[in-house]
């Protein structure tokens, strides 16, 4: 694998010397061109040129539809036996009879995993910027269940109404009977399933810097040719992110699978890189996904569990609170919402929120926002990154038209 990345490079090499020479277009004007093309596309976001980034956003999704359309078309084979398939299932799920019960219990998890996937693929996908669906979601629903069982002494909560809403069964359990390891098992299919969503969102960096190999092209992408800048000046590295960013590509192109395994299972910022890096040396497939997929949702998914569940715990709560009534001067006033919202809580685990209207906490009125202001901000870098993806294609279109003028 490393004397074919060495081969390549040496090729790429080459090519650039030629270049250099004069047989092709100069390199230092080839890269002003393609920095300046950047700059251009990067000026177009809907706070500066909303009527224009509007324009290119749905003429890229048009395109974009009309690629995929093609595509089926061309794998229309496939496509009628899902089709045939989903008859199947629709006429097993309408049609009555005893097998109704265990369809309507994998239609609830079919559902349910489904929605921890998907907000696990929009947390590393990259569509525009990553949406921190762990931070949102993964995270407030591991603390309600980690603060509702050491209420209720319990994890066997009502379905329904759980897991839409929590409650304390109507027999509670023993004081003291809950562990850490009944809550990990509680929240292990959703906690999994999120994490197989961020390895599957790992996968367009590596097929990216994997096609990109093969093909002998250079994409316009930042991290791509950030990797490439990377490689060629390793020896001169010197400030902490670039050591820790060649660290990263030594460990996964010599270790290989253990590397990447290594490199997925700790909460990694630079695990981009490490998909390129597979992509780039032609790392098989599934040594590259398998590596991925066991450190995210496995190992790096039950250290987060086992972080937030030891800080949610009943006795770090109560001192985290505590503490906090113990800052000068402002102390007491901080303390007083969070006292409330989380007797405001314990109430609603025991049924005794129905009597009337409850005021809104300020805190869960905040964090709804936040949870808004950070879900609109994610529709807007979508929207952003496709107008700059169709500016993309109209500059790739300038050099060919001019040829044929």
């Amino acid at each position: 694998m490393a004397e074919n990345g060495t081969d390549c490079d040496q090729r790429r090499i080459g090519i650039s010397k030629e270049q250099h020479n004069g047989n092709f277009t100069e390199p230092s004007s080839s890269n002003e061109q393609k920095q300046k093309e950047r700059e251009d596309r990067q000026s177009i976001v809907l706070w500066r040129k909303p009527l224009i980034t509007l324009q290119y956003f749905f003429l890229e999704a048009l395109l974009n539809l009309k690629e995929w359309t093609v595509k089926l078309w061309h794998r229309r084979s496939i496509m009628v036996s899902l089709l045939v398939l989903l008859m199947v299932l629709m006429s097993a799920y309408y049609i009555e009879g005893a097998h109704q019960q265990y369809v309507r219990y994998m239609e609830k998890k079919f559902l349910w995993c489904a929605y921890w996937v998907g907000l696990g693929i929009l947390s590393s996908v990259g569509l525009g910027t990553g949406l921190h669906t762990f931070l949102l979601y993964l995270g407030p629903h591991i603390a309600s269940v980690t603060l509702a069982a050491y209420e209720c002494n319990s994890v066997d909560f009502p379905e329904p109404p759980y897991p839409d809403q929590i409650m304390c069964p109507d027999e509670e359990g023993v004081e003291g009977s809950i562990s850490l390891w009944t809550i990990i098992s509680k929240v292990r299919l959703e906690a999994c399933m999120w994490g197989a969503g961020t390895a599957i969102g790992e996968l367009p960096p590596y097929f990216m810097a994997r096609a990109a190999r093969l093909s002998g092209a250079e994409p316009d992408d930042e991290e791509y040719q950030e990797f490439e800048e990377m490689l060629e000046h390793a020896q001169a590295a010197q400030d902490f992110a670039s050591r820790a960013k060649l660290a990263v590509q030594n460990l996964v192109q010599k270790v290989g699978f253990f590397g990447i395994l290594a490199c997925a299972s700790i909460p990694n910022p630079l695990f981009d890189l490490a998909g390129i890096t597979c992509g780039h040396f032609l790392v098989p497939f599934w040594t590259f996904f398998g590596a991925t997929l066991i450190g995210k949702a496995i190992i790096k998914m039950h250290i987060q569990k086992l972080f937030v569940i030891i800080t949610f715990s009943k006795h770090i709560v109560e001192q985290m609170v505590s503490l906090i009534g113990a800052v000068p001067s402002v102390g007491p006033s901080l303390q007083k919402p969070f006292r409330e919202y989380l007797e405001a809580q314990r109430m609603k685990l025991h049924h005794k929120a129905d009597g009337g209207p409850q005021g809104e906490n300020w805190l869960s009125w905040t964090f709804e926002k936040l949870v808004i202001v950070m879900v609109c901000y994610f529709i807007l870098s979508i929207i952003n990154s496709m107008a700059q993806s169709y500016a993309k294609r109209l500059q790739q279109l300038r050099p060919s038209e001019e040829k044929t003028k």
